[in-house]
């Protein structure tokens, strides 16, 4: 058969032209097809050759031509069929004939060769577990098409991860053989033959006479000789990060003010033990330099002085172009203070500030610092995308830019950690995109958002000391009450507006505990004032642990009701907030032992009506999660009415009154109460007995106190992702009345997890890990408390779906009984390690492990290793 073979060029980029040839063997007799370059002709069949496994059909869906179209030969429609073809990556030739013309109709016939398929993979050299993690991390995976590519690659890859390790002699070989069971398949292996692994002996430096050799082995952070005992940090050889080290070497030489230092050359040596390798770098280090005149051109809107106060650097200072650099452009940090950052803090968008070395005189370097101004660039639009979980008003009152405000790059990033305090979108992908208009002066910001859950659930049971515990707990973050009564809205809660809501309900045979909370952090929904309500009910019932059975004529009822009221702050600044509440709490106690109060008859009543007020300051962000930066403190105090005051009560003296004396009772049970019954004094006379359950319950019907507290968090950045959290802690519970100074409530108990759980006396638990809960309080607690801790953070993942970092730690803390006992260096000590996992649906989850290193109250041994197990604890 005759016909014409279509040949194309293949360019660096695409298929760029078309060429014709005849095929020698098969054009003898080509005046037969009567074919006419350039010509657009009516595409008739299309025949393929050379298919193994694919299909006909297959290949003519691929190439996108169908029978009757108008094709020009040659034409961009034939160049994109092939184009195609090859991009399935499934043929190593694609060739194109013209086989027939028939008038205006073309037919064309494609001559493909199929690349092999991979139908087996073997990897020998290192164990079969190995094997089968290689293929997995390498994607050889079955029915991969088999190119020079593919094994260019896997070789590469395989070379590339045992290097990376030390292993500099791995060599790596790759064979395929047909595989005869299938069609156009085959099998691939590779063999791994790792070698040792090959260690850096000596670092040796030439030409360093201003830097000693001790600090240059230092500046290479990843590549470290081996000596004996080091174990923190591999002594292998990587190339990548060795480059990278020498970079990082010439740098710290730059820091240092020698701006031409620069490595002459650098080798390798291998030792005679084919393990270990020298490396040897020669350095020319050159002349120090120091910052010579410093001159600032084009500032109108600030002057010298100002900016030399962002600048901070002077005449004579060691030359350093890295400090230089972050004066004038900025560190990269949400916090940088440098001359770029005033001016785009004051609304210069489009200004422009760079520093040119101008002169350089001997040792000396002049440095300009240009700066182009620019108008003014002011806001015309705000739009936030991607919001899907609450209505727009509740992010847009959060926004620090505005349309017709000035542009400012700080009010930029304080909106951005609003909206990621939120808690309803994902705080690593909070993005603001700048849509600058130059010619008006105009900026657009839409910030970008990706939504995460907000609300939990928490639904368990078990069962324990003979009786089942149900709890249902409910959450809702984002609750809209004032769409409670539009059945629309249920899905399955009115949501969007902000407001929080919290249902917990817990019940066994021996308590029942219910509470109901809400909050509204925009009350009238036009200023940041939050209020806050929350009621609560527990009841707790006698048991006799011996035989488990219940007594609920005995028990211990609770009731606890707080109104809130909190004001965002204009000065110092606008991360300061006020909040003040009123809580009331009853404890209604019949004939119930709670241990703390004896009652007459184990009944009675006490009250605590309290005033709190608190000045915090939250500047930590930009996820509440895990804080990078910022810090974060309160001063807060809780004061009850001084009660005694308007009581004309000796409350010293009430065991010496008669009111709270009993007479001696018929021990004798003779029914008389004689002198056989009474109790005598050494002179003979009768004693009355002193009732203490009715002087406790005119002590504490209505409790008397002040507690004073301070909290402070600081957040620090340091090397890559690893973030420094300080926290430091004092709290002081004191009284008006010296005789009601030994109230049973409210006092601090140090140790443990810092989890409240089953406690009903309105005590404060302060967390000291390494020791067990409240232990180092004793049974009554303390009236003073001080707290230090240290935790260096590490993210392991900040996804939205699950957000995990990992810790170490060091604590330190204790309580005491008054003043004369405190002393803030008698402290428990404790370090350890943990890990933190946060999931929207069930908050936070974690696991302490804790040493500590002094022995508590009443021991004489260290408290030693202890877990702590961290659930829905605060951040």
């Amino acid at each position: 058969m005759t016909k014409i073979k279509i040949g194309l060029l293949l360019f660096a980029v695409t298929f760029s032209q078309l060429t014709f040839s005849q095929d020698k063997k098969e054009t003898t007799k080509s005046e037969n097809i009567n074919f006419v370059e350039n010509k657009k002709y009516v595409l008739g069949e299309i025949s393929v050759v050379g298919t193994q496994q694919f299909s006909e059909n297959s290949v003519k869906v691929y190439s996108g031509l169908t029978p009757g179209q108008k094709i020009k030969i040659p034409g961009d429609k034939l160049s994109s069929a092939i184009k195609r073809l090859y991009g399935t990556k499934r043929f190593s030739t694609v060739d194109v004939y013209v086989t027939k013309i028939d008038g205006e109709t073309i037919y064309l016939e494609f001559n493909v060769t199929e690349l092999p398929q991979l139908s087996a993979v073997k990897i020998t050299g290192v164990s079969n577990s190995k094997a089968k993690t290689l293929k997995t991390e390498a994607e050889l995976k079955v029915g991969e098409m088999v190119t020079d590519n593919l094994l260019v690659t896997t070789k590469n890859y395989f070379k590339k991860k045992y290097t990376d390790k030390g292993y500099l002699k791995t060599k790596v070989s790759i064979d395929t053989k047909k595989d005869t069971s299938e069609v156009n398949a085959v099998k691939m292996k590779v063999h791994l033959d790792k070698g040792t692994k090959i260690k850096i002996d000596k670092i040796t430096f030439h030409g360093n006479e201003k830097v000693s050799d001790k600090k240059l082995r230092k500046y290479l952070k990843n590549t470290k000789r081996k000596f004996w005992g080091r174990f923190w940090k591999f002594s292998k050889y990587i190339e990548e990060e060795y480059q990278e080290d020498l970079d990082n070497l010439i740098d710290k030489y730059s820091e240092q003010g020698f701006r031409d230092a620069r490595i002459i050359s650098d080798t390798i040596t291998w030792n005679d033990d084919e393990k270990t390798i020298n490396l040897d770098i020669t350095l020319q280090e050159g002349k120090k330099y120091y910052f010579g005149d410093i001159k600032y051109l084009g500032n109108s809107s600030y002057t010298t002085e100002q900016l030399q106060r962002f600048l901070k650097i002077q005449k004579g200072d060691v030359y350093n172009s890295k400090i230089l650099n972050e004066r004038v452009k900025g560190d990269g940090g949400p916090d940088s203070e440098d001359i770029s950052s005033l001016y785009q803090n004051s609304g210069y968008l489009f200004s422009q500030v760079n520093a040119v070395e101008t002169k350089v005189d001997n040792d000396s370097i002049t440095v300009e610092i240009r700066i182009h101004e620019d108008d003014p660039a002011t806001i015309k639009k705000v739009s936030v995308s991607g919001n899907e979980v609450t209505n727009d008003h509740v992010v847009y009152r959060e926004l620090r830019t505005r349309p017709g405000q000035l542009y400012s790059k700080e009010n930029i990033i304080r909106s951005i950690r609003e909206i990621s305090q939120l808690g309803f979108f994902d705080p690593e992908n909070v993005t603001p995109d700048l849509k600058p208009n130059y010619v008006d002066k105009t900026v657009d910001i839409d910030y970008s958002v990706v939504k995460k859950g907000s609300s939990q659930i928490e639904l368990q049971g078990g069962y324990g000391g003979g009786a089942f515990i149900g709890t249902l707990g409910l959450s809702f973050n984002n609750f809209s009450i004032r769409n409670i009564l539009k059945k629309e809205e249920y899905k399955p809660l009115p949501m969007g507006d902000g407001q929080s809501l919290a249902l917990r309900l817990q019940a066994s045979r021996y308590y029942s505990t219910y509470s109901f909370s809400f909050s509204e952090p925009w009350l009238g929904g036009k200023k940041p004032k939050s209020f806050s309500f929350s009621i609560y009910n527990s009841k707790q019932y006698q048991v006799d642990y011996t035989t488990y059975s219940v007594d609920k004529s005995k028990r211990l009822n609770i009731i606890g009701l707080t109104v809130g009221l909190g004001q965002r702050l204009q000065w110092p600044d606008d991360y300061f907030t006020l909040s003040q509440a009123i809580s009331f709490r009853q404890y209604d106690i019949n004939q119930y032992n709670i241990g703390l109060l004896n009652f007459e008859n184990g009944t009675g009543t006490s009250n605590n009506l309290s005033y709190s007020i608190t000045l915090g300051r939250n500047s930590s962000g930009p996820s509440k999660i895990f804080p990078t930066t910022g810090s974060e403190f309160t001063l807060g105090g809780k004061f009850t009415l001084p009660h005694s005051l308007f009581k004309n009560i000796d409350y010293g003296n009430l065991e010496n009154l008669a009111e709270y004396k009993t007479a001696p009772a018929d021990s004798n049970n003779d029914g008389v109460i004689d002198s056989n019954d009474a109790m005598k004094d050494q002179y003979g006379n009768d004693i009355s007995v002193t009732n203490t359950g009715k002087i406790n319950q005119e002590k504490f019907r209505w409790l008397e106190y002040y507690k004073l507290t301070y909290k402070g968090k600081w957040y620090t950045p340091l090397v890559g992702k690893f973030v420094l959290m300080t926290n430091t802690e004092l709290g002081y519970l004191g009284a008006y009345n010296s005789d009601l100074a030994n109230i049973p409530f409210e006092k601090y108990f140090v140790g443990g997890d810092g989890l409240q759980q089953g406690q009903f006396d309105g005590r404060e638990v302060v967390g000291l890990r390494g020791y067990e809960n409240s232990i180092l309080s004793g049974n009554a607690g303390g009236k003073i408390y001080n707290k230090f801790s240290m935790e260096l953070r590490y993210p392991i993942t900040l996804k939205p779906s699950a957000s995990i970092y990992a810790l170490g730690f060091l604590e330190a803390g204790n309580s005491y009984e008054d003043f004369k006992e405190f002393n803030p260096f008698d402290v428990k000590k404790s370090a350890g390690f943990g890990i933190r996992i946060f999931m929207p649906a069930f908050g936070l989850l974690g696991i302490d492990f804790g040493h500590g290193f002094d022995p508590t109250p009443f021991s004489t041994e260290k408290s030693g290793w202890q877990t702590h197990f961290i659930i829905g604890q605060q951040f």
